[in-house]
Order: C-alpha cells, then sequence, then structure tokens
C-alpha cells in the first residue's frame, strides 16, 4: 500500500510494510492495525470536527459547515443528540475537549473560541489565537490545538497564552495537516487530515512514536462525499475504551489497537 502525504510544500512517500512505516528518508515508525469491538450509530448530518468524553463517560461532539456547527451531548448507544447548542450561521466550528465543568470550542477561521458550562451548555467566557483552528485537547496541564500546519501550541487554559509550540516530525519528515487531536495514556494522538491513519506523537518531542492505520474501517466507496474523512477520536478514561468516526460517517466504532508484526 502506498500514500503520499503533502507537508510543508515537501512530498512524502510512505510504505507500509509489515507493520512498519517508511518514508523517504529511511526512518521506520511502528504501525498498528485495529479490531472492531463494537459499533455504535453515528448521526450522518454530523460533520465530526471534535469528539471527547468527560471524566463521567459521557460523550461530547462538536460540528462543522456554515448553517450546521452544534456542540452537542450524544447518546452513545443511539447517536442522538440529548441536548445541543447551535453556534451562529457564520461560524465554522472545530475541535471541544472537556476540562472539568468545561468544555472549549474551536472555530475554524474566526480566530476564537468558545468556553461553555458543561451542565447547561451556555457559553461563559471566549479566547482569542491567531491562525485557524482545528484540533484541541487537554494533558492536564495545558489545552493542545492544532491549525492544520504541523505545529501543536500549548495554551494556558486560564489565560489562554501560548506558553509552548511543538513541531510534530516522523523521522525527519515534518508532518502536516493535523487534525482532531485526543490526549491518550501521555501520547498526543491526531488524525491527518484526509488520511485514514492517527499519529501517535510525544508531547515531549514532537516525534510520531507509532502510527494507527485505518484504512478500511470505513471504506471510501460508502462514503457520502470526498470531505466524508475519518476525523474524530475519544478516548473513554473511566472505562478505558478507544472510539473513532468519521464526518458523516453513519456509524461509530469502539476499537482495540492490534500490533502489527515487523
Amino acid at each position: 500500500m502506498r500514500k503520499t502525504m503533502i507537508t510543508c510544500g515537501v512530498i512524502v512517500a510512505i510504505c507500509v510494510t509489515a507493520g512498519v512505516m517508511t518514508f523517504a528518508s529511511g526512518d521506520t515508525q511502528q504501525v498498528y492495525g485495529y479490531k472492531i469491538v463494537a459499533e455504535y450509530p453515528h448521526d450522518t448530518g454530523a460533520y465530526c470536527q471534535g469528539l471527547a468524553f468527560d471524566d463521567d463517560g459521557k460523550l461530547f461532539e462538536g460540528t462543522g459547515q456554515y448553517g450546521e456547527s452544534v456542540l452537542r451531548e450524544v447518546q452513545l448507544e443511539t447517536g442522538k443528540a440529548v441536548r445541543q447548542i447551535r453556534l451562529n450561521q457564520r461560524v465554522f466550528g472545530e475541535g471541544v475537549t472537556v476540562v472539568g465543568d468545561k468544555i472549549y470550542q474551536l472555530t475554524w477561521k474566526r480566530k476564537a473560541g468558545y468556553v461553555y458550562d458543561k451542565a447547561t451548555l451556555k457559553v461563559v467566557g471566549n479566547f482569542r489565537y491567531s491562525g485557524e483552528g482545528w484540533g484541541i485537547t487537554f494533558d492536564g496541564k495545558h489545552l493542545i490545538m492544532s491549525d492544520g500546519s504541523s505545529t501543536l501550541r500549548f495554551l494556558n487554559p486560564e489565560t489562554f497564552k501560548v506558553e509552548r509550540k511543538l513541531s510534530v516530525r516522523s523521522g525527519r519528515q515534518l508532518v502536516a495537516d493535523l487534525n482532531e487531536l485526543e490526549f491518550i495514556n501521555g501520547e498526543i494522538w491526531a488524525n491527518v487530515w484526509f488520511k485514514d491513519y492517527i499519529a501517535r506523537i510525544s508531547p515531549k518531542t514532537g516525534e510520531v512514536v507509532s502510527w494507527v492505520n485505518l484504512a478500511g474501517l470505513f471504506p471510501q466507496r460508502l462514503r457520502s462525499e470526498r470531505d466524508a474523512v475519518l476525523n474524530g477520536i475519544a478516548y473513554d478514561k473511566k472505562s478505558q475504551r478507544l472510539f473513532v468516526t468519521g464526518k458523516r460517517w453513519p456509524k461509530m466504532f469502539e476499537i482495540e489497537l492490534v500490533e502489527q508484526k515487523r
């Protein structure tokens, strides 16, 4: 299998053979496959931009597109919204993350994010940032956000000041198009836009320590549109379960990783 990743103007060839991902530079990273544990309904109208569980196991989803963007709590078993709030029609919603009793949501080009009270889904604050907003997660100390480049920003959750930036690399190559984010057991997991791969990133070095190959999970031929890409990672710490979905996908998948032999 061969894919092409465009990163900062550099074309990087990717070959996966026997569980190893090889870049043009000759560097290799471990690749994990997957096993489907369970399937759940997902709203095909949901252009998924962010997916996150709170500490009590409640699932929240942020969606995008102008005139369609919402933040909502979702019942996992049915895929239906328990409650939701619509964003202004001129706002394109992006990633979400839960921190204590608050939910943070980015917007695409508005250069602003919203802070919600988790109990009511009412806006209780906002914050500004430069560039675009794509994905966001929380590592226990910082909000970590992506902007479509190969750089992740670490924000103070109170002041929203950028306290650190991290360049993401696989070997010696930058990895761009970092999208939806999730912090799982000390690693930053990131969807790569228009790829069926998830990068598992060291928050200390920015190095991609391994990849999750989700090719075939929801085949291209079944997707409703070109933009219906893999995008949505949520880890339920309470039950230690991993979930993934995509934009306008009809299903959300609970998966377990399977190590592929080198």
